[in-house]
């Protein structure tokens, strides 16, 4: 894609579809499509009179005091693999989580999102893990725009037993978009940010939230496009639904995100180890044997897609007919 058109397609299309852009833009803008699809588990009724609300797994660093000309933070982090089946560029993100132990404190400001590649299981390889970071960036909490590289945060839901944890949704706009190859494994990574609290630990605990695994996303790539991409087990006993998952685990592990800050924003370097793979908890995401099942996490991706050659004309021709009829009333 080229520079002019890749910057047409992201700013262009939501401003002229949009029709006005001087208040806080709802979520996603108008003109980006659903290409991907984890729902969150939010009040999952199983063989039991009490629902089932999930859990989250911390995904937090702490930003280091250590005086120097670029930021550090070093924490847990969280990630879950994903595939599309196009190559559109990928502008808004959605996830969902909580504070640990409701314990919000000033609350989120920040998020590092990084789409990353993917190391896949091998002999030197027991499950597959995130590879080289391709695309980083900060955003921040604020109104989104297109390219604002701002999130919104909503308590959707307040929670239930045993955790209470209140369920919180997040609407990023991307200030640089990915662009995936198509049919292609990639993992994400999102990584609350806080600043120091008084013992050096974060301010606050905030946990990515699992995917509602009796729900399947049937946008994303199945075999033979993806091997084995997004799959449903099936049980021979009818009353339990069938267990959707994509590809392999989401993992935890260590992080350490140095934001550079010179010479331009969005220079990042990326160091994590401690791979562990994650599975669902027995009593928190369904009846004890969920246990035995990898887990995904809960988001959604957002994409522009490319308009036609005889689009871009019609555009071109609103634009026109509008500068003339400005130009008239303005006579």
């Amino acid at each position: 894609m080229s520079t002019f058109f890749s910057r047409f397609v992201r700013f262009a299309v939501p401003l002229l579809l949009c029709s006005q852009l001087s208040v806080a833009l709802a979520d996603p803008l108008p003109g980006e499509q659903m290409v991907f699809q984890q729902q969150p588990m939010v009040q999952l009724q199983l063989f039991s009179p009490t629902p089932y609300f999930g859990h989250d797994e911390l995904s937090t660093a702490v930003q280091l005091p250590l005086g120097a000309p670029f930021d550090v933070y070093t924490g847990s982090f969280m990630a879950d693999d994903f595939a599309v089946k196009s190559g559109q560029p990928i502008t808004h993100v959605r996830w969902w989580g909580s504070y640990l132990d409701n314990a919000v404190g000033p609350g989120a400001q920040s998020f590092f999102l990084t789409f990353e590649s993917d190391v896949p299981q091998g002999p030197n390889n027991p499950f597959s893990h995130p590879g080289q970071a391709l695309t980083s960036q900060i955003v921040r909490r604020a109104p989104l725009a297109p390219g604002s590289g701002s999130f919104t945060e909503q308590l959707i839901h307040p929670g239930g037993v045993p955790l209470n944890e209140g369920l919180y949704q997040y609407n990023a706009e991307l200030a640089t978009p990915f662009v995936p190859q198509p049919n292609t494994v990639y993992w994400l990574k999102v990584v609350a940010l806080s600043g120091p609290g008084p013992n050096g630990g974060p301010l606050f605990r905030w946990g990515w939230h699992n995917r509602d695994y009796t729900l399947e996303d049937k946008l994303a790539p199945k075999a033979p496009a993806v091997v084995p991409g997004e799959t449903g087990i099936f049980s021979p006993i009818p009353e339990i639904p069938p267990i959707w998952h994509f590809q392999d685990d989401a993992v935890t592990g260590d992080v350490r995100i140095t934001d550079l800050l010179f010479p331009s924003p969005n220079q990042f370097t990326v160091e994590q180890s401690g791979f562990v793979p994650q599975f669902y908890r027995a009593e928190l995401d369904g009846p004890s044997f969920i246990a035995q099942y990898s887990k995904d996490l809960a988001f959604e991706l957002y994409a522009i897609p490319e308009p036609s050659s005889f689009t871009l004309a019609l555009i071109a021709m609103g634009i026109m007919l509008g500068i003339v009829k400005s130009g008239r009333q303005s006579m």
